[in-house]
């Protein structure tokens, strides 16, 4: 069960970071082009990133509690990938679900379209830079790979 989530987990990352980039780059180009529509079609791109980020917060807790990454012991703060398993990703992880999820709730409420894509773009924004530093990516020597 482990391989499996670990595996579910690492692979829609990129699903994931995907359509967090896509949501910044919609609100940033309506922020741009100073476009005075928001469509169905980009509220679903939002509303799946909102989604997509759950999922993956979701399969990273049972992962949180099951990996043999993450040892609780005597001297694990000292530990670089203990640390970072442990609490730096998990809890930066979720400072960015949580911020993606206000966003987009507080921009369902407001009617000025450009006030909207403005509020899009810096949640989601600030939680995409959260998310790219908190990747395991294989250069940062922290046992994470591309997949």
């Amino acid at each position: 069960m482990y391989n499996a989530l670990k595996h579910a987990h690492s692979g829609l990352r990129w699903v994931a970071l995907l359509l967090l980039i896509t949501a910044v780059l919609i609100s940033l180009m309506k922020l741009i082009s100073k476009n005075e529509t928001h469509s169905a079609g980009t509220q679903k791109i939002f509303t799946f990133n909102v989604a997509f980020i759950h999922i993956q917060g979701l399969i990273g807790i049972v992962l949180l509690f099951i990996s043999p990454m993450v040892t609780y012991g005597e001297g694990w703060m000292k530990a670089s990938i203990s640390r970072f398993y442990g609490m730096e990703h998990p809890m930066m992880m979720v400072l960015a679900m949580v911020l993606i999820t206000i966003g987009n709730a507080k921009a369902k409420r407001i009617d000025d379209v450009r006030r909207k894509h403005r509020t899009l773009f810096i949640f989601n924004f600030i939680s995409l830079l959260i998310v790219l530093s908190m990747i395991p990516w294989p250069f940062r020597a922290l046992g994470g790979n591309l997949f």
